[in-house]
């Protein structure tokens, strides 16, 4: 019988300093103006933003709580892998993604976005799933993003604090 251990799984060492374990980009037609909107609109930070000289930005980190986003433009990002990347509007609205970021006040945080100019797509409401229920609403960035905002009303079992 061996008594050697597995390999350390990828999924158990810890993540770079100052980022999630997971984290999303999104690629908009203007993105430098996106940015702006999601800071104004969704309370997003700036931490890192680097533009192409031609006005596009190649890479930025936008960051709320612990969470980061990246956003770049999908002219200035090209084909990376092969694939284009392009913004829902680019495409004629269609959607891949959808992110889910949790507030402390989802209603508030809806009154910000709706004010800011964001299409709300879904009105806040609750909804239980069993082993916790949480408020949460939906809204379409100006390029066509869909994003849900939560907050959490109740823990479960699995769920403590």
């Amino acid at each position: 019988m061996s008594t050697a251990r597995p390999p350390e799984s990828p999924a158990q060492r810890p993540a770079p300093p100052d980022w999630p374990r997971i984290s999303s980009a999104l690629f908009y037609r203007d993105a430098a103006a996106a940015i702006d909107w999601l800071e104004r609109a969704f309370g997003f930070e700036t931490r890192l933003r680097v533009e192409d000289g031609a006005g596009g930005i190649v890479h930025s980190e936008l960051t709320m709580g612990e969470g980061v986003i990246m956003v770049g433009s999908d002219a200035a990002a090209g084909r990376r892998g092969g694939e284009p990347w392009r913004s829902p509007r680019a495409v004629g609205g269609a959607n891949t993604q959808s992110l889910m970021v949790f507030v402390d006040d989802v209603d508030a945080h809806c009154a910000r976005a709706r004010a800011a100019g964001a299409a709300v797509a879904v009105e806040p409401h609750a909804k239980d799933y069993g082993e916790h229920a949480d408020r949460s609403y939906a809204a379409l960035d100006p390029e066509g993003h869909r994003w849900w905002f939560a907050q959490r009303l109740r823990n479960g079992p699995a769920h403590k604090e």
